[in-house]
């Protein structure tokens, strides 16, 4: 078991808590943190992207002149891709992105995840993360306090006012133990998490 300091929303050590290992100090497969990054990125495409190819292109079913004698380059149709308004070459069309990773893989790969932010010393618990009203000012406030910049900030439940309260301040997410991800985890240099967070991915991932 990892031992972590506990700090308040002023940024004061207030006692530390124990980790759990099965889920904060996994051994590290960086090979599933990758795939699991590209895993998201491909099924967030929606690949609905179209173009048409000269057998799509209406006209063009004539040949334009003759084959010889006219001193122009032979042609077969005026909607070849040479032509203006001719067919793309190789156009794209709709299709599925979709990577696929099985359960066990994208637990392993999330535990990675959150085991290299411990080992970086980029996990930061609070004892708790709570706004009297929706205020950008109080968040930026807590986030400076605990020296976190490009932050990930977990709380237990969707907290309405830490979620609006957060959303205007550049490079900073908020999620829960249901919605957080590898590709969040390692694209922000902070997870702020609240203890009350810590048991509820433990419960879950342990």
């Amino acid at each position: 078991m990892a031992n972590v300091t506990v700090y308040n929303m002023e940024g004061n050590e207030v006692g530390t808590m124990e980790l759990n290992d099965a889920v904060f100090g996994v051994e590290v497969n960086e090979h599933l943190v990758h795939l699991a990054v590209v895993r998201q990125l491909a099924n967030n495409r929606q690949g609905t992207q179209k173009a048409k190819t000269r057998s799509e292109v209406s006209g063009g079913g004539r040949k334009p002149w003759r084959q010889k004698g006219t001193g122009h380059a032979r042609q077969g149709s005026i909607r070849a891709p040479q032509w203006t308004g001719g067919g793309v070459v190789f156009a794209p069309v709709p299709r599925d992105y979709e990577v696929k990773m099985n359960k066990k893989e994208r637990r392993a790969a999330l535990k990675s995840a959150l085991t290299s932010k411990v080992q970086d010393n980029k996990l930061v618990v609070v004892d708790a993360l709570t706004l009297a009203d929706v205020k950008t000012k109080e968040m930026q406030k807590v986030l400076t306090n605990l020296k976190a910049e490009k932050a990930l900030v977990i709380t237990a439940t969707d907290d309405k006012n830490v979620i609006l309260s957060a959303r205007n301040i550049a490079d900073v997410q908020t999620a829960t133990p249901s919605t957080i991800n590898v590709y969040d985890v390692m694209k922000h240099n902070t997870v702020i998490v609240t203890k009350d967070a810590v048991a509820s991915i433990e419960e879950v991932y342990a």
